[in-house]
């Protein structure tokens, strides 16, 4: 193959004439057309593309080899050719559309029934949708259409081409049609008679023993297997296992939202949370109770991450969320967590102070105990003795003495506290104070020398003051101890790939945001746009918003039998606390989320 001339089609053109394959001459001479690459650098450029091509005996799509010669943008803004922009430019250069294949939009058990799996490699394609009378097919080698009239007339369906990724044709090809087939198979094994189910589990129950796995077996373990690598890929926190009448329902919260990926067989269902019951350690075949366990896997990369696992009864059968620690969050600094440089400080001192008992508030999944456990992390030195007692215990951590409340043997909260005070600890972490009989305790070992920290569900700081004096804890007490109390939210953080700097806010709107404190309207306001990279909700990952009220003379002379809820606010304000709506308000000043966010997450503090 030579090089290309340097008579090119004009850049102006529309659309390039139709060659008769997508090769690298012609790749090439698209790209110098277009101004991408420089002439002086074609030659180096195919050259080098060409050696790849060699190398790899005829297996790599052309712009698979051009994407490992790491070519950047000869014009602005200078971007990095990889594979995904090469794919979606030369989409646009042939004029069809270009898609990002989601795995978790792909309903593959439909359309792996279009064609075979060995149809598909050996014309590189991949069904993607079936929408009507039409079947949407992606493909990397646009002007390869001989099969296209053959599917057309099996599937009677029109067929529409989109240009994809080729890494990601062939990878999904193997993966969506090997599923397809275990999801198929599982599900003829297991029956379609719904009055099978109860016998479903003697498949999974030949774990127990150290008998060869039946193959029937091997497809749940496929499908397992590939719900959590998906799980991870897409950086979701829980996966829940949903029954319902006739099929089950696979979901899976991902930055705080939840997403319905997959619908899969009933039976299916069923077969996948007794594999992964059995993998927990739980009752296979207990189905009237809930019960919690807990499982240690590992990424494809070879990360370490736990699952927490929780079953729970319901009209159309068990159903089972997983949620998904990592335990690399409890290395993350407080300013990784959205802590300001301020608040961290402050409360570094706090919970540096030889005894005491400092609160962490908020609703379920405000990340409570992300906070607890990097705390603990930065405070478990070879000269402390740090124990906790948890329900259930969330991450397990070598450098705490971790305790599980069990309920079954009378073991709770207050006992595990008990039990601790007589292990020499230095710090104590009380998974919540839910009674007064845990209150007392964690009030006894705060007053005999001892650093506690616990968390309780209230909406800001200064009412977990008033919390507590419900339960029926003394106010002496109470004002004695109590060193500080935080309460923090999670707001969704802007895609750092694809936020745009020319939203509108309103002056409504930032009242609503800033106004308490008078917080100058930003003069750039970030708004979500979306992109492959955070799957186009304009968001990826969260960070924390905290309100953090220290407990000081003038605070603690405000706890009585009576107290004013308004003061103590009012008071906590005046020693330094930024309410969470105005921590959120920062937030939204620094380009980190938007203010609808920020209120969306604060609306019950309004």
């Amino acid at each position: 193959m030579n090089a290309p001339a340097s008579s090119t089609p004009s850049s102006k053109a529309s659309r390039p004439e139709r060659p008769r394959a997508l090769d690298l001459q012609t790749i090439f001479s698209w790209l110098l057309a277009d101004g991408i690459v420089e002439k002086s650098t074609v030659k180096p450029h195919f050259a080098q593309a060409q050696g790849i091509l060699k190398s790899a005996a005829g297996s790599m799509h052309p712009l698979t080899a051009i994407a490992q010669c790491k070519i950047v943008q000869a014009r602005a803004p200078h971007k990095l050719l990889t594979l995904d922009v090469l794919s979606e430019w030369a989409a646009a250069k042939v004029g069809i559309p270009f898609l990002r294949i989601d795995p978790l939009k792909i309903d593959f058990t439909r359309v792996a029934d279009v064609m075979s799996a060995t149809y598909a490699a050996r014309f590189n394609i991949l069904p993607v949708e079936l929408k009507g009378d039409t079947l949407v097919v992606a493909t990397a080698d646009p002007f390869h259409t001989e099969w296209q009239d053959e599917i057309a007339r099996i599937s009677r369906k029109r067929i529409e081409l989109v240009l994809a990724n080729p890494l990601d044709i062939a990878q999904y090809i193997s993966q969506f049609f090997s599923l397809a087939k275990s999801i198929r198979d599982a599900n003829k094994s297991s029956g379609q008679d719904l009055a099978m189910r109860n016998n479903f589990e003697q498949l999974v129950e030949l774990g127990k023993s150290n008998k060869q796995v039946d193959a029937n077996d091997q497809h749940v373990v496929n499908i397992v297997d590939w719900l959590w690598s998906y799980a991870f890929d897409q950086r979701a926190s829980d996966i829940h296992l949903e029954p319902k009448r006739e099929f089950g329902v696979i979901r899976f919260r991902i930055d705080g939202v939840l997403h319905q990926v997959y619908q899969v067989p009933a039976v299916v269902l069923i077969a996948m949370t007794a594999r992964i019951k059995l993998l927990g350690r739980m009752d296979v075949i207990e189905k009237r109770r809930p019960q919690d366990g807990r499982i240690k896997t590992k990424t494809t990369g070879g990360q370490e991450v736990e699952l927490r696992l929780s079953t729970m009864p319901t009209a159309f059968g068990e159903k089972l969320v997983m949620r998904i620690f990592d335990p690399e969050v409890v290395v993350k600094t407080l300013p990784e967590l959205g802590f300001p440089p301020d608040d961290a400080a402050r409360w570094d001192a706090l919970t540096k102070r030889p005894h005491g008992i400092v609160l962490v508030t908020g609703p379920t999944g405000s990340g409570k105990t992300t906070t607890l456990y990097t705390t603990l992390k930065a405070l478990a030195t070879s000269e402390v003795n740090v124990c906790t007692v948890e329900d259930p215990i969330e991450m397990v951590e070598a450098s705490f003495n971790q305790m599980q409340v069990q309920p079954g043997i009378d073991l709770s909260f207050a006992d595990g506290v008990r039990a601790l005070m007589r292990q020499d600890p230095d710090i104590i972490m009380v998974g919540e104070i839910r009674d007064l009989e845990t209150a007392e305790m964690a009030i006894q070992a705060a007053l005999t020398g001892h650093l506690v920290l616990s968390t309780l569900h209230t909406n800001d700081a200064p009412s977990s003051v008033m919390r507590l004096l419900e339960l029926g804890v003394p106010w002496y007490l109470l004002g004695s101890t109590l060193g500080g109390i935080m309460a923090q939210r999670l707001v969704r953080t802007l895609c750092p790939h694809c936020k745009s700097p020319d939203g509108e806010l309103s002056d409504e709107v930032w009242h609503s945001v800033g106004g308490a404190w008078q917080i100058p309207k930003p003069a750039t306001v970030y708004r979500p746009v979306g992109c492959p990279e955070c799957r186009q909700t304009g968001f990826r990952g969260r960070t924390g918003i905290y309100e953090l009220a220290t407990v000081t003379d003038s605070f603690s002379h405000l706890i009585q039998e009576v107290t004013d809820l308004a003061a103590l606010r009012q008071q906590s304000v005046l020693d330094g606390m930024k309410p969470l709506r105005i921590a959120g308000a920062y937030k939204v000043v620094e380009g980190v989320t938007t203010a609808e966010e920020v209120l969306k997450v604060t609306s019950a503090l309004s």
